[in-house]
């Protein structure tokens, strides 16, 4: 695998309805050495700080191959940084992925967290209302990581995969327990074992104790 591209994301606005929203979701690709810190890359823009960024959520990276599946589906070539992500990764299929699984990038080591769960901004982004609705059940997140070491980044760097080596809960497990109507103890369990991202944790812990309360 290797870096195809590395994106910043730009202070902008687009359409909500009657007026618009300041978002970062849009992201240009970067020339060069990219600085890559505990938080992310300095510069990249995020506007709603309460459900995107923090450590555990520090880079967002999409893959060649889902990049690759969304281009035949929506029948047009789509850039590195449409769907917001801050590395464009080759060869990379993010529902194959789980949590704690590691990537050395250049000078910096990242590790798995959390996938994405898709909001009305991604879909206002693509310009399809019902673009939350596709990218459910298309099942291809993306990952979200934390940064284990610092360093610097390029497009065309090396990316080695160190698999997580406790149990191992893929990416795409969680995304689909996501929207289960029916939860299961155990599977939720087993995810908070995990090194999951911190908003995943109390999300999943919140419907842990919800359940609970109910038996």
């Amino acid at each position: 695998m290797r870096v195809l591209s590395v994106n910043i994301g730009q202070r902008t606005t687009q359409p909500k309805g009657n007026e618009l929203e300041i978002t970062g979701i849009h992201k240009l690709p970067a020339q060069g050495l990219v600085e890559l810190t505990r938080l992310g890359i300095p510069g990249d823009f995020i506007a709603d700080t309460a459900n995107h960024g923090g450590p555990d959520q520090a880079v967002y990276l999409y893959g060649e191959r889902d990049y690759e599946w969304w281009s035949k589906d929506l029948g047009r070539p789509l850039a590195p940084g449409t769907f917001g992500e801050n590395l464009t990764i080759g060869e990379l299929e993010s529902a194959h992925f789980g949590v704690g699984d590691r990537l050395e990038v250049g000078s910096a080591i990242l590790e798995v967290t959390a996938p994405r769960i898709p909001c009305s901004t991604l879909a206002r982004r693509m310009g399809d209302p019902m673009f939350v609705k596709r990218y459910r059940h298309a099942e291809r997140p993306g990952l979200y990581c934390r940064v284990i070491s610092v360093g610097t980044i390029k497009e065309g760097d090396e990316v080695r995969l160190e698999a997580f080596g406790g149990e191992a809960v893929k990416v795409i497990d969680i995304f689909r327990e996501h929207y289960a109507l029916e939860k299961n103890e155990a599977i939720l369990r087993r995810f908070l074992a995990a090194p999951i991202a911190a908003r995943a944790r109390v999300d999943v812990t919140k419907r842990l104790e919800k359940m609970l309360s109910r038996s």
